[in-house]
Formats: C-alpha cells, sequence, structure tokens
C-alpha cells in the first residue's frame, strides 16, 4: 500500500500553528491522515524516550510504531486535561517496558504499567543549542557521537535516567514517575550517571541536548509504516 506523506518539514506546514488538541479534533472528525502531522512533531522526544530504555535501534523503531498505533487507536481517552505529549510518552514508555522484558529475565527488568490516561502535569520542553557555524557543527557532530557511545555504555538503570532527565529534560518528579523511583533515587543514579559521562565528555556536557537525533529518513520511515496501518 502505497502512502502519501502530508509534509515531511512540520515546521513549515499550513498545521504548524494549530495545538495537538485542534489536530486531535480535525482526527476525530475523520481526517485521520492528519495524525502524521502529530507523529512528526513529537518523534524526537517519543523517541528518545524509548531509547533511554532500549538499546537496539530496530527495536526502538517498532516500539515507536506501535506507541503511535496504540496512541491513535486509544485517542478518544485523551480528553486534553494535559499534554497530549505526557499522555503519548506514558504509552511510549510502557511500550519499551513490554518490549525489554521480552528480551531480558524478568528479574532483571522493573516491571512498570501505565494506564493509557492523562497525567495533569506536562513535560519540560527540550532546550535547544543556539545554532553554531560551520565548523562548531561539525566538532558538535564528534562530540555528539562521544555522548552517545558514552550514554550507551552506562548501565541500563543510570541510562534511563540520564536519558530523562538531561537529554529529554523531564524533570525529578517526571521521570521518578515514569520509572517507578522516588525523587531521592533519581538524583542519586542522575549524579553517578553524569560522572560516568563526564569522564568521557569532560567540558563538553553542555551540548548533550543535541544527542540522539531522530529525524530525515528515519522519521519518514516510522510516519509511512504508521500511516500505512492506520489511514
Amino acid at each position: 500500500m502505497s502512502t502519501k506523506l502530508v509534509d515531511t518539514d512540520v515546521a513549515s506546514s499550513p498545521l504548524a500553528g494549530l495545538a495537538d488538541t485542534d489536530i486531535i479534533r480535525k482526527i476525530r472528525d475523520g481526517e485521520t491522515v492528519l495524525f502524521e502531522v502529530l507523529m512528526r512533531r513529537h518523534n524526537q522526544r517519543v523517541y528518545r524516550v524509548v531509547r533511554a530504555i532500549l538499546d537496539e535501534e530496530a527495536d526502538v523503531e517498532d516500539v515507536m510504531q506501535q506507541a503511535y498505533i496504540d496512541a491513535f487507536t486509544h485517542l478518544h481517552q485523551f480528553k486534553a486535561r494535559a499534554q497530549f505529549s505526557t499522555w503519548l510518552i506514558r504509552i511510549a514508555l510502557n511500550e519499551a517496558f513490554a518490549q525489554r522484558r521480552k528480551i531480558k529475565a524478568p528479574e532483571s527488568v522493573v516491571r512498570i504499567e501505565f494506564e493509557l490516561d492523562e497525567d495533569r502535569r506536562g513535560y519540560v520542553d527540550t532546550l535547544i543549542s543556539p545554532e553554531a557555524d560551520p565548523e562548531r557543527q561539525a566538532y558538535v557532530q564528534e562530540l555528539r557521537s562521544i555522548v552517545e557511545a558514552a550514554v550507551d555504555a552506562l548501565p541500563d538503570t543510570y541510562r534511563a535516567v540520564f536519558m530523562l532527565r538531561d537529554i529529554e529534560g523531564l524533570s525529578t518528579s517526571e521521570t521518578g514517575q515514569g520509572l517507578g523511583l522516588g525523587e531521592e533515587a533519581v538524583k542519586t543514579r542522575l549524579h553517578r550517571a553524569r560522572a560516568m559521562i563526564r569522564r568521557a565528555v569532560t567540558k563538553r556536557i553542555g551540548r548533550i541536548a543535541e544527542a540522539f537525533q531522530f529525524h530525515g529518513t528515519r522519521c519518514n520511515r516510522v510516519v509511512a509504516a504508521v500511516l500505512t496501518r492506520i489511514v
């Protein structure tokens, strides 16, 4: 089945100015294809959340697709009391933990189930670094690779906290809720994870918000796969 994508650049789309709730209303009214706008708008965050739990990129994309299918299927349950991204992230985390349980021994995995319901608090937006000159961009690209390798080398429990707190920008309480941890445990694991990362990245830790990007061909692949199943 061939699926025509709406717009690969959400920022330039005529729908860019619409709030998530407005787009959801249109989807509920029958404009199913507009679900693509929501996917492109939230792909980066969903990727980072799932990548915090899973190592294999193929598993990450599979989980992202299933999370979007679940979100679309249960879109009638979203009542807009909180941000759509909050609701979507809970679904993505649920799928990611379910996939990790299939991969790892049950006793080594924290079992957490999320209801397909809304959290009443929004998540903190990711901070975007200013645009750099070409030389700086090349340097940052190399640094990004170092950061990603260092994060991948972290123990699972530390990596999840580090990804959600320092790369995705969630608060301590939001991270704790997502991972089933108390705030002190989150703080302790984050402190230790940062110490490990510093040994690999040293003084460049302030640029980590640019790591684990999800765009271009990979973004298109996930969007097209989901649209093929729902449109």
